[in-house]
């Protein structure tokens, strides 16, 4: 069970691994692995994956909405966000159903295999960002940002099975 963090760059859905999900609170720091890019289409797909299949299981919007890049060199230049994820450090606003404020993706080595990047996913100290609330959010008890649907319900009409 994860959480897929994803920006539209590019044409292409940049991916992300997000094991206990993204935080609100500026304290927590999430570990986000990088994952082959998506099509667009996937911004909106729900349904159920065969398992053994890449992605296997229930699946869910869990938020949805906007981003605006905020990266820029030590000028204050604005970089293009596609070469702040290249560099390794990328900050943007987002506009989210559940997820507000600015956030940072900031690449570092230490993956299991060699030269395996690893990211962490950062809610930056913002009048947005939450100090309290759940560690992690519950996936379990989370309904889709597009149809209301709960992983259950999604696994039961796809045909499923449990999420």
């Amino acid at each position: 069970m994860h959480f897929d963090f994803r920006l539209e760059v590019d044409g292409v859905l940049k991916s992300w691994a997000v094991p206990r999900g993204p935080s609100e609170n500026p304290r927590e720091r999430r570990l986000a692995v990088p994952t082959e890019d998506h099509p667009l289409e996937y911004r909106t797909f729900e349904g159920v994956i065969a398992k053994g299949e890449y992605g296997g299981g229930t699946v869910v919007v869990w938020d949805q909405g906007t981003y605006r890049p905020l990266s820029h060199d030590r000028w204050g230049t604005p970089v293009p966000f596609e070469q702040s994820l290249a560099d390794g450090h990328a900050t943007f606003w987002l506009d989210g159903t559940r997820l507000h404020g600015e956030f940072a993706l900031t690449r570092f080595k230490g993956g299991e295999a060699p030269g395996e990047e690893v990211w962490l996913l950062i809610k930056a100290k913002d009048g947005r960002a939450t100090q309290e609330g759940p560690d992690a959010p519950d996936p379990y008890l989370a309904r889709s940002a597009r149809t209301g649907r709960t992983l259950a319900q999604v696994a039961a009409e796809e045909g499923g099975g449990s999420p």
